[in-house]
């Protein structure tokens, strides 16, 4: 059943009864994690993936008639973004104190499945809470990083943190020199938060959006660490940030479009 030929006759079978367009697509591989119970589907291009998801409403069907926990669907294309971007991170961590991020990098590039081996990352960290939160403590703790978390006070209200002064926008566009001064100030030498790149050095200080390096996207990184929405925000700059986060591959449109309209609707 887990296989190509399987699991194209039940995408047509699911889009036959539900009266969706007949629309060609191409299935390339099918691989099943049974350690996470979770199938990831390659297709050939991004218009067979947007086929075999169909806005959700395949995929979720898909998901409840072979019974896993997940199904993801990725491109080939996809796919090969990402080993760039992350042929891209193991220069830029090259000759830094950020070599230990190699492994994950590696285990990254063999992806889907995760399977990310055990690392230990001994460099004194700040943590600024940003709209990945969640994802960016969960990052920390994964690779043990020794770090102090600080974010905009009310911004998460279930998080421990602690509060600074900053503008709403920021928990989208963080403050990079304002980052860099207080990292100075408690002698860290690495600042986690979702940077509008990936890793940029500041002296002895790098700037880390971990996500953006390893290139893996909202949708991956509520699974992942889980996710925790923002209370103090501002909207205009959330509307730029998910634009941006789309534009990079980096979530999909429809899961942007809801995210819009469930914090705005708050």
């Amino acid at each position: 059943m887990l296989t190509v030929e399987g699991i194209t006759s039940m995408v047509r079978e699911i889009r036959s009864r539900n009266n969706l367009p007949e629309s060609p697509f191409r299935i390339d591989e099918v691989r099943y994690d049974p350690e996470g119970d979770k199938l990831f589907i390659i297709a050939h291009d991004r218009t067979d993936k947007s086929v075999v998801i169909g806005n959700s409403f395949v995929i979720g069907k898909l998901r409840e008639r072979i019974g896993v926990k997940q199904v993801t669907v990725y491109s080939n294309l996809d796919l090969e973004i990402k080993r760039r971007k992350l042929d891209e991170a193991e220069r830029l961590i090259k000759g830094t104190e950020l070599e230990f991020l190699r492994p994950i990098i590696e285990a990254e590039k063999r992806f889907p499945p995760r399977k990310w081996p055990e690392v230990r990352g001994d460099i004194k960290t700040l943590v600024f809470l940003s709209f990945s939160a969640k994802a960016l403590l969960g990052f920390a703790e994964r690779l043990k990083l020794p770090y102090d978390a600080i974010g905009i006070r009310y911004s998460f209200p279930r998080l421990r943190y602690e509060p600074i002064d900053a503008r709403p926008e920021e928990v989208f566009f963080p403050d990079e020199r304002k980052l860099v001064a207080l990292a100075e100030e408690r002698g860290a030498k690495l600042v986690l938060t979702d940077f509008p790149f990936s890793l940029r050095l500041k002296g002895e200080i790098a700037l880390l959006n971990p996500f953006r390096l390893l290139h893996i996207g909202f949708f991956e990184l509520k699974y992942l660490f889980g996710f925790e929405r923002p209370v103090v925000y501002d909207k205009k700059a959330l509307i730029r940030f998910i634009t941006d986060l789309t534009y990079e591959g980096l979530m999909e449109s429809t899961d942007g479009a809801n995210l819009i309209w469930r914090m705005w609707r708050r």
